[in-house]
């Protein structure tokens, strides 16, 4: 009777441990009952029925996924290589586990049909300027394809976008074109202004001819501080020889 007993104890206390079955706070279960899906379980301590029930478990978590670098034809028929980051998470545990076979190579998959799809809409220059509003239509695109399958799609962040030898070369020169012009176009303001500001300064010393003078003293006292041997010819002093000679000439025509 006890040769009986101890394999019956001994199969319940297997089939007791069988059917435990212990969720994270993170995960759930999705319960089949002879193969057919009766609901979902967790977290915590689950319970099944031996032989009869079996239960797939479905993380919850963020998962990030990498989208692989592919190459692009922008709008303007430029080849580009791109590679993304895309942030989804299980919202449908029960979806996700009967809808799709392999839900994370099936959003991988919608991932990059979706990016090369959407980037070809794009010129090369809005492509790297309006990259936010890209992103969010990529995104946008991809949850539509995801939703039926218990998944939801966060966010996907271009990461990076590769460029041909030869186009970088040219947006360096078109770079450089540009600094130039900023700086020519900076120095003729500052030339503008000087002139005008000059062109101020000599209308208020035509009506003060004072501050003429005060302003060759003003420059005479500057260049004195170094020691050089600069000879200065004031304007006055120009003025003076001048009706000097006028002076000697009209007497020597009198006599």
């Amino acid at each position: 009777m006890i040769g009986l007993l101890f394999p019956l104890i001994l199969l319940i206390v297997v089939l007791l441990a069988s059917s435990l079955r212990v969720l994270n706070e993170y995960e759930r279960g999705v319960i089949f009952f002879l193969g057919k899906c009766t609901g979902v379980r967790g977290p915590g301590l689950i319970i099944l029925i031996p032989v009869f029930e079996r239960m797939t478990r479905v993380v919850l978590r963020t998962v990030t996924m990498d989208i692989p670098s592919q190459k692009i034809i922008t709008k303007d028929n430029v080849s580009i290589d791109i590679a993304a980051v895309a942030y989804y998470h299980i919202i449908d545990p029960m979806k996700s586990v009967i809808a799709i076979e392999d839900v994370y190579k099936a959003v991988n998959q919608i991932s990059q049909t979706t990016v090369r799809n959407v980037v070809g809409q794009f010129n090369l220059d809005q492509l790297l300027s309006q990259t936010v509003d890209i992103n969010a239509q990529i995104k946008n695109v991809i949850d539509q394809h995801t939703e039926p399958w218990g998944a939801q799609v966060t966010a996907v962040e271009i990461k990076d976008i590769a460029l041909p030898d030869n186009m970088q070369r040219a947006m360096a020169k078109e770079a450089e074109a540009e600094r130039e012009k900023r700086a020519k176009i900076i120095a003729a303001d500052g030339e503008f202004q000087a002139a005008i500001k000059l062109g101020e300064a000599a209308d208020i010393i035509s009506t003060h001819p004072v501050a003429l003078q005060l302003r060759t003293l003003q420059t005479m006292a500057e260049i004195s501080v170094e020691k050089n041997s600069t000879i200065i010819f004031p304007a006055q002093f120009m003025t003076t020889v001048q009706e000097a000679f006028r002076m000697i000439h009209e007497d020597a025509s009198k006599k």
